[in-house]
């Protein structure tokens, strides 16, 4: 490992050096393009940062031959590295920056990759199916026109996939009939477990359980001899949710243990393909050319200081000695400000570099969002599990207490809920009604037989905050409360809000297990830790006080913004 880092080092430098040239000699479009295929084949072979470092040097260059095709070319590598390291935040920055120009072109290869690749970013990603749905549309236009059968009848699919994985089964069935009916001549051996799919998905709509149950079976048959895990890990989603739908629970919870086993496997294999990543910070290149922008500022106006000394000196040829001594007051003069404006650079320089610092600690801050998201994934599906598993109790007790169809009402809720929020990723009590409705709301809804979490507030409920502040003090208490449930055994817990100094107080205390300071440091998880990070970026105090075997209060106390 420590042998490729010094080879991907050495690479480094030899690209920095043909920038370097790059200011006086300009590459010739054809150059250019060569480079930008070289960056291409390296990202399909897995060498992310090869990929990298030559697209930005190839991105240099067709910038300075203002060709928009290229550019576009050169943001089309950058954004597909960052998907598949999956980093669809950054990759949905490129998109958009090399947009602008292909839309300048009349390259609609072009323009079908990048509409196609922001609808898989907005549909598989963000959840966001309008969006990715209308971007899908516009690259089936283009792919039309280019008459690339292969790439229309991929389109197509993904559309379906998207109307369907939306609920919209009606809306996307013309596509459905236009894959069943092309798969023979366009499709292969990667899209036929996802076409049997969703096949499945439609029967299981119009309740066509023979159908539903062939169609789901040959795709999961099929993607257990092939190579298409992913399609392979959504074939057994769907399934078990078709099997719990149709009353199979224990058939339903087998195929969900095996979509859970594929998925794990695949993060384990994203996360993996980062790890042999060194990492190439683009925006570092922004800071070095910061740095020489202000450099060759400096430089410039210490030659203007030289010229002018040049002139004082020619004056005190031919003046006084008066004069002499009002050009040496002005020499230590401009002497003091040449000092200050060193000192100012220094300053300068001191800011990128902690700037430089910052940005390389968010980049980790996202990493650890990153795999912290990919342990949180699997919410939907572990309520799904709950279900089943009640779903199973139930069946094989004929009494049912309040407790478990109080339960089942619940987990069912939340199952939507989770569902609302990968589309909104706002809670509608609290966009309407604000924090403290939306907070009083949530542990009236948490509470059960097991555990009663009350609400206290000497604040008007009615009362409203920023909006923005609102949102993320939620999320904050949210995870608080769920860590309550999962962790303490609790009874009773209580949620206090006060307003103190212009400072909003909250107070989460629980009759729980408590746990000793210091073996809680050392096992603290995610949860914790980003709590912690988000009050300390709202210059906020976080404290904890726990007790052994008598309970826990966990104190926030955040400036209020207005």
């Amino acid at each position: 490992m420590i042998q490729n880092r010094y080879y991907f080092l050495f690479i480094f430098l030899i690209y920095f050096s043909h920038q370097s040239l790059a200011q006086n000699k300009t590459l010739s479009k054809k150059e250019i393009s060569r480079l930008i295929n070289d960056a291409s084949i390296n990202r399909k072979t897995g060498e992310y940062e090869k990929s990298l470092l030559k697209s930005r040097v190839a991105l240099e260059q067709a910038n300075k031959n203002k060709d928009n095709d290229l550019i576009a070319n050169c943001y089309l590598i950058i954004a597909a590295n960052f998907d598949e390291l999956t980093e669809p935040l950054k990759a949905l920055h490129y998109y958009n920056l090399g947009l602008y120009y292909v839309k300048k072109t009349n390259n609609n290869i072009l323009k079908n990759q990048f509409y196609n690749n922001l609808g898989n970013i907005y549909c598989f990603d963000k959840k966001q199916y309008n969006k990715g749905i209308y971007y899908y549309k516009k690259s089936l236009q283009h792919s039309q026109k280019i008459l690339d059968r292969k790439q229309i009848f991929l389109t197509n699919l993904n559309i379906v996939w998207a109307y369907f994985d939306n609920g919209n089964y009606e809306e996307g069935l013309p596509y459905l009939e236009y894959i069943n009916k092309y798969q023979i001549l366009d499709g292969d051996d990667s899209t036929i477990v996802a076409l049997n799919m969703l096949n499945g998905m439609y029967y299981s709509y119009t309740n066509d359980i023979e159908k539903a149950t062939s169609s789901f079976e040959k795709a999961i048959e099929l993607g257990t001899i092939g190579n298409e895990k992913s399609d392979l890990s959504y074939s057994h989603l769907e399934y078990s949710k078709f099997l719990n739908k149709i009353k199979k629970p224990q058939k339903a919870y087998e195929n969900l243990i095996l979509y859970n086993k594929i998925t794990d496997e695949l993060h384990i294999d994203e996360k993996l393909n980062k790890a042999n990543i060194v990492g190439i910070n683009l925006e570092i290149d922004h800071y070095k050319r910061e740095i020489d922008k202000i450099e060759t500022t400096y430089k410039t106006k210490q030659n203007k200081l030289i010229e002018e000394q040049s002139k004082n000196k020619k004056i005190v040829i031919v003046v006084l000695f008066l004069l002499i001594c009002i050009i040496i007051f002005l020499y230590f003069f401009f002497q003091n400000i040449r000092l200050k404006q060193k000192n100012k650079l220094k300053d300068f320089q001191s800011k990128i570099q902690e700037n430089i610092i910052n940005a390389s600690i968010d980049g980790q801050e996202l990493e650890r969002k990153k795999i912290a998201a990919f342990l949180h994934d699997n919410i939907s599906s572990l309520l799904s599990s709950a279900g089943l598993h009640l779903n199973v109790f139930t069946s094989q007790n004929v009494t049912q207490t309040e407790e478990i169809s109080k339960t089942k009402e619940i987990l069912e809720e939340a199952h939507n809920q989770i569902r609302n929020l990968s589309h909104e990723l706002m809670p509608s009590l609290l966009v309407r009604f604000g924090l403290l409705y939306a907070l009083e709301d949530l542990c009236e809804k948490t509470s059960n037989s097991r555990i009663k979490i009350e609400f206290s507030s000497h604040i008007d409920i009615k009362k409203r905050y920023n909006e923005d502040f609102e949102m993320k003090l939620y999320f904050i208490i949210t995870e608080l409360i769920n860590n309550i449930i999962k962790h303490s055994n609790a009874t009773k817990a209580k949620i206090i809000i006060e307003e103190n100094e212009n400072k909003l107080q909250i107070i989460t205390t629980d009759n729980g297990n408590g746990f000793i300071d210091n073996e809680f440091r050392l096992s603290e998880g995610f949860g914790i830790n980003q709590i912690r990070a988000r009050i300390n970026n709202m210059k906020g105090e976080f404290i904890i006080n726990s007790i052994l075997n008598k309970g826990t209060t966990i104190t926030l106390k955040i400036p209020i913004v207005k």
